[in-house]
């Protein structure tokens, strides 16, 4: 079943439905209001809300983006109304989360997993919010330039020149904190 068929399933009275969103983007969903508000609790808060939103806003969804689109849209948007940061000047110091999860691989190889996942961590904390917000849309969710603008709000070239700006900054604090080499950007 689509997307749009779930849509209509809740909009016909099976509300129930509407489970399938929560359980299929609410990860994501924490992601980006982490990266907004700074801090977790506010974060569930904020997607909490957005849920709710989207749910009151169901008929207002008009298929023109992926759901995923619409939804995160009303997650970014709660997030900096709540938070009424300054997304692309406010900068954080690090606090790395815990609960990474070791995989099955050879112990080295879990530390070698484990460092890395803390870097990155430590680094997006470190840099403006977002940036952050940006490289976490472009690298961890795939989202294309055309979605991350309709998430954000900002036009195409501008996501370009920033997620540009963004990596070249992670690349420059990764490098001076961490003296790794980073390829690709």
């Amino acid at each position: 079943m689509n997307e749009i068929q779930r849509v209509q399933q809740v909009l016909s009275g099976n509300t129930s439905a509407f489970a399938h969103f929560v359980e299929s983007y609410q990860d994501m969903a924490i992601t980006i209001a982490y990266r907004i508000c700074g801090n977790m609790q506010d974060a569930e808060d904020v997607v909490q809300e957005s849920f709710v939103k989207a749910f009151r806003n169901l008929h207002s969804f008009r298929a023109e983006s992926k759901f995923s689109t619409w939804l995160y849209r009303i997650v970014y948007n709660t997030a900096v109304t709540s938070t009424k940061s300054q997304m692309w000047l406010t900068t954080r110091e690090a606090t790395i989360e815990d609960g990474l999860q070791v995989g099955t691989n050879s112990l080295e190889k879990e530390i070698e997993d484990i460092e890395r996942e803390e870097i990155v961590a430590d680094v997006m904390q470190k840099i403006p919010k977002g940036d952050a917000l940006l490289l976490t849309l472009y690298y961890m969710e795939d989202n294309p330039i055309k979605e991350i603008a309709k998430i954000t709000g900002l036009n195409e070239s501008n996501v370009k020149v920033k997620l540009f700006r963004a990596r070249k900054l992670f690349g420059e604090i990764a490098v001076s904190h961490y003296g790794l080499q980073i390829t690709g950007s």
